[in-house]
């Protein structure tokens, strides 16, 4: 009987233990959740920096051509090396973005190979698939995300849309958390969102991956307060 009593006790005593421990473990990733969600609306630098490694993620239709005409105005040696990112189907984007690069002033060959690189990801869900089997087409695109992220580690991501963005800033914002890399999120919302944000741009403002959010349009900030309203882009 006293054995099944100290048996019992014991049985509790490591159970409390465990409930205790899995208590502080959260309790600790919420108070580092919650500091990286107020740091990443702080500058991050006192002063500016060197050149930062950059990840821009393209998408198809209007998402690159947007895109492009963003970078083309941005002062292109403080983001390096950049690695341009889009879906394993979509081919003209990465052909959209060799022809920026080649267009870059004094840019030499072998500069071009040192500073830009041009990678696919697979999609979550093609268009038309059904949901039963994008589970696992999902499961794989996280996988190779993961991949990429963990090869890039990159300083600065870039995006405006297009759906391969998210899990790619999902593991970005767990990095933050993690404390293993801090990636500065830029989203620009696109500029045919006028009324609402896209199903992207909404999950980063919600949950508040996102640095900095910025719209193109006046009534999207009146509607996102925390959004950023820097006019028509394009």
């Amino acid at each position: 009987m006293d054995n099944r009593y100290s048996c019992f006790f014991s049985d509790m005593g490591f159970l409390n233990v465990a409930i205790s421990f899995i208590i502080g473990i959260s309790t600790l990733i919420m108070i580092r959740i919650f500091y990286v969600v107020y740091r990443s609306s702080k500058p991050l630098y006192s002063r500016p920096p060197g050149p930062l490694s950059t990840l821009i993620i393209l998408g198809s239709g209007g998402h690159t051509a947007e895109m492009i005409n963003l970078l083309a105005v941005m002062q292109m040696d403080r983001f390096k090396p950049r690695y341009y990112i889009a879906a394993a189907t979509d081919n003209m984007s990465l052909q959209k973005a060799r022809v920026l690069e080649d267009s870059l002033p004094d840019k030499a060959e072998v500069e071009l190979v040192e500073t830009s690189q041009f990678m696919q990801i697979y999609r979550s869900r093609e268009v038309g698939q059904s949901y039963v089997t994008s589970v696992g087409t999902t499961l794989i695109a996280l996988s190779h995300a993961l991949w990429l992220m963990i090869k890039i580690r990159p300083q600065v991501i870039l995006c405006n849309g297009p759906g391969t963005c998210v899990p790619l800033c999902v593991i970005a914002f767990v990095f933050k958390v993690l404390g293993i890399r801090w990636s500065s999120i830029f989203y620009v919302e696109s500029i045919a969102r006028v009324r609402r944000l896209s199903l992207s741009g909404l999950l980063l403002y919600k949950l508040r991956m996102a640095d900095q959010l910025f719209v193109q349009w006046p009534q999207l900030k009146s509607k996102y307060p925390r959004a950023n309203y820097v006019g028509r882009l394009m």
